[in-house]
């Protein structure tokens, strides 16, 4: 083979083309042969085809039997006696008594707050335009917030809640101000706004007079359940005695005369308040009744709030508060010359205080707080009449 002849073999070898190459060197584009996927899928339907040929006779025959049935037997007697009742509201057997509204809404029977047009019904808060005026809060009280934490770590056992709130200046301290606490009977400052918004309305007076009877009779904090059925008391009296006594039996009397449970939360939820709600009659031992310290902070903020209580009302209101006899509390670390309207509450395992401080110069402020326990343990009691001295003397300095 000529010398050239072997260069251009050994090139054509070594990069896959030749070396000079005219438009006729350059492959042409193969045409791609029909794919076999299309003769695949004709074969499998064909396949499918034939297999649907196969039905088995008997096993249809039982089919349309049993379609027969139920269109002859079943159909024609499910609309009789269930379809028809529904829409024209008649029951094919008298004795049969259906309450559409509770298969409609069957959680009402035990998640209710609220009673329109004679049934049970969910009413959710009124947030756009609440009855109660929100606090306005400016500057958390940092300091103050310290020194009730390393208290805190004093009482491990202890789990409190603390809401404080300065008149003056909306300064404020919020430690778990919006967990949900037991609220034993710190419950009965909502029933007692409620009342008087509803003497307010006219719906009923102070004056108005209701009859002790075995139903109302409480056992716990008070003395009415010792008191002889039939007596006789004012609107006034039990509200007094609910308040400074703490007497449930007088709770329960107020309550009903309002229109129970009910009737309070649907007021609640209309002031603006999310987190507070009744819902057992006292005394309530297992706590079901529940609050939390802001909430219960908004409503005491309230009761010298104008465009909500009239003058009148919170001189009754005031009247009360001031008196309570359990001092054992928030008033303990109070200073001398201080004032305090306030609601207590015990459970066992959960003690609280909830009022307003008036100090001598004519300062007032906001204290809420309620602490879980180890049931009837005096912790709870040491640490709250300590967590209220810190907060006055820290309070007292305010400027």
């Amino acid at each position: 083979m000529p010398q050239a002849a072997r260069k251009q073999q050994s090139y054509s070898r070594t990069y896959g083309y030749p070396r000079a190459y005219s438009y006729t060197d350059v492959p042409v584009k193969a045409v791609p042969t029909k794919h076999p996927k299309k003769r695949i899928q004709n074969a499998i339907k064909a396949k499918n085809k034939t297999q649907r040929k196969r039905v088995n006779p008997i096993a249809q025959f039982i089919s349309l039997t049993i379609l027969a049935c139920i269109g002859y037997f079943i159909l024609p007697t499910a609309f009789n006696d269930i379809t028809m009742p529904l829409l024209t509201g008649k029951q094919k057997y008298s004795h049969v008594k259906t309450n559409y509204y509770k298969m409609l809404f069957p959680t009402t029977n035990y998640m209710h707050n609220t009673i329109f047009n004679n049934r049970r019904a969910m009413a959710p808060v009124q947030t756009k335009k609440p009855l109660m005026t929100p606090l306005y809060r400016t500057e958390e009280l940092t300091a103050l917030e310290t020194s009730l934490q390393e208290l805190m770590k004093k009482y491990p056992s202890i789990k409190p809640a603390i809401t404080v709130w300065d008149f003056n200046t909306g300064k404020y301290v919020d430690i778990n101000g919006s967990e949900i606490y037991s609220a034993a009977s710190i419950i009965k400052v909502p029933v007692l706004i409620s009342l008087f918004k509803s003497i307010e309305e006219n719906k009923l007076s102070i004056y108005d007079e209701m009859y002790l009877t075995n139903y109302y009779k409480a056992s716990g904090s008070g003395n009415l359940q010792y008191h002889a059925t039939g007596k006789k008391l004012t609107i006034d009296q039990l509200a007094k005695t609910m308040i400074q006594d703490s007497d449930n039996s007088a709770t329960n009397m107020l309550m009903s005369k309002l229109g129970s449970m009910t009737s309070i939360n649907t007021d609640i939820r209309q002031w603006g308040i999310k987190n507070t709600h009744v819902q057992t009659w006292l005394p309530d031992l297992k706590g079901t009744n529940y609050t939390t310290t802001n909430d219960m902070a908004t409503m005491l903020f309230n009761l010298d709030n104008p465009s909500f209580l009239s003058i009148n009302s919170r001189e009754y209101i005031v009247d009360y508060m001031s008196h309570v006899k359990n001092d054992r509390l928030i008033p303990q670390g109070l200073g001398t010359g201080a004032t305090f309207l306030h609601k207590t509450g015990d459970i066992g395992s959960m003690l609280g205080d909830a009022g307003i401080v008036f100090m001598p110069d004519g300062r007032k402020y906001i204290v809420v707080i309620m602490a879980n326990r180890p049931y009837n343990s005096p912790q709870g009691k040491f640490f709250i009449q300590q967590a209220s001295k810190i907060i006055y003397t820290y309070m007292s300095h305010l400027s």
